[in-house]
């Protein structure tokens, strides 16, 4: 399997026992509680290049970059489990808490959990705050209970699947993938493709999704970071600044960039997640172009039910949806990003 977040669907019977967990329910009870979290990532926060894994050592990341946030959306179990997020199996013992209080450090096998849990639930109410799932404005986006498994895949990598079932499963070797709220959400990003009736049929498609992969985990990382106050700047176009300390020679680490020069149909090599760094230049200039929440809206409907086609079909249906739910002003800025990839 490829290093480099292959997220392909893949189709492979999984055969892990689940870790019952006992009261919970798909529907949640919007039980809270506090956890112990990064701030997306170390790296990126503190700005240190220099951050080593050294074997999951609690000595290897300054204290600053660990935060306590509230923990939304728990079914009252007692376990990582709730409306939008479940730990399903974990290296190591489950998360467990009567009083809900999941503070853990990154030697802890619970601490990745808690950060799936978090960043997974963020991110769906981020598409929620969209409109996403609310009655009477747009179709939900993959606005269901998304299992996951931590730390067990057995090699530095992490995949979505909808076979057997969907999940997603988040591996570990050097930086525990788990510990990067950026590589979580690229995971979460082929979720929500699926939950879309997003269609991988073509080489093409494969690219899409990861370039938006990409994309989504640099947006919601800077939308939560910014309604936590952990920072003022803009985001860095990166991606898995603190994962990629592992397998990159640096001085900046980044597994990729989201904001650079391929052109399509030119730059197309046929390795999808070559191909998505045309994508996802398209939608962080539409980014830029229109802000978060309308770029944002934007993506995420123009992708409904997508056929598997290429990038042109795909970048016309979301200047369709840009016109759709914005008007023409919108629209040209959309076709423009598209037009300077090459796209359109």
């Amino acid at each position: 399997m490829h290093r480099k977040l292959i997220a392909a669907i893949v189709a492979a019977t999984l055969g892990v026992v689940l870790v019952a967990v006992a009261g919970a329910t798909s529907a949640g009870t919007g039980s809270t509680g506090t956890g112990t979290v990064f701030a997306d990532n170390p790296v990126q926060e503190l700005g240190l290049e220099n951050l080593t894994d050294q074997k999951d050592s609690d000595a290897a990341v300054p204290p600053a970059a660990y935060h306590d946030v509230t923990l939304t959306n728990l079914d009252g179990s007692g376990f990582l489990c709730g409306d939008y997020a479940c730990v399903r199996t974990s290296t190591g013992n489950p998360a467990f808490s009567p009083t809900n209080t999941f503070r853990y450090m990154r030697h802890d096998d619970e601490f990745e959990q808690v950060m799936a849990y978090y960043w997974i639930t963020e991110a769906q109410k981020y598409v929620h705050s969209l409109g996403f799932g609310e009655p009477g404005k747009l179709p939900g986006v993959d606005n269901v209970s998304q299992p996951v498994r931590i730390n067990q895949y057995g090699v530095d990598n992490s995949f979505t699947t909808d076979h057997p079932t969907n999940e997603i499963r988040y591996g570990k070797g050097g930086v525990d993938d788990a510990e990067d709220a950026e590589v979580i959400l690229h995971e979460y990003g082929h979720a929500l493709h699926q939950g879309q009736g997003f269609q991988f049929t073509s080489e093409e498609a494969g690219a899409i999704s990861e370039g938006f992969a990409d994309y989504w985990a640099v947006t919601v990382t800077d939308v939560v970071a910014q309604q936590q106050g952990w920072r003022e700047q803009e985001p860095l176009p990166c991606v898995a600044d603190w994962d990629s300390t592992s397998y990159t020679s640096g001085p900046i680490h980044c597994l990729r960039r989201i904001d650079g020069n391929k052109l399509y149909p030119n730059d197309l090599d046929g390795e999808v997640h070559d191909d998505g760094e045309i994508w996802s230049r398209a939608l962080w200039d539409i980014r830029l172009a229109l802000g978060h929440v309308k770029a944002d809206t934007i993506i995420l409907d123009g992708s409904m039910n997508f056929p598997g086609t290429d990038m042109p079909d795909l970048a016309q249906r979301t200047v369709d949806a840009a016109q759709s739910l914005y008007g023409k002003s919108a629209a040209n800025a959309v076709r423009t990003a598209f037009e300077h990839r090459g796209i359109l």
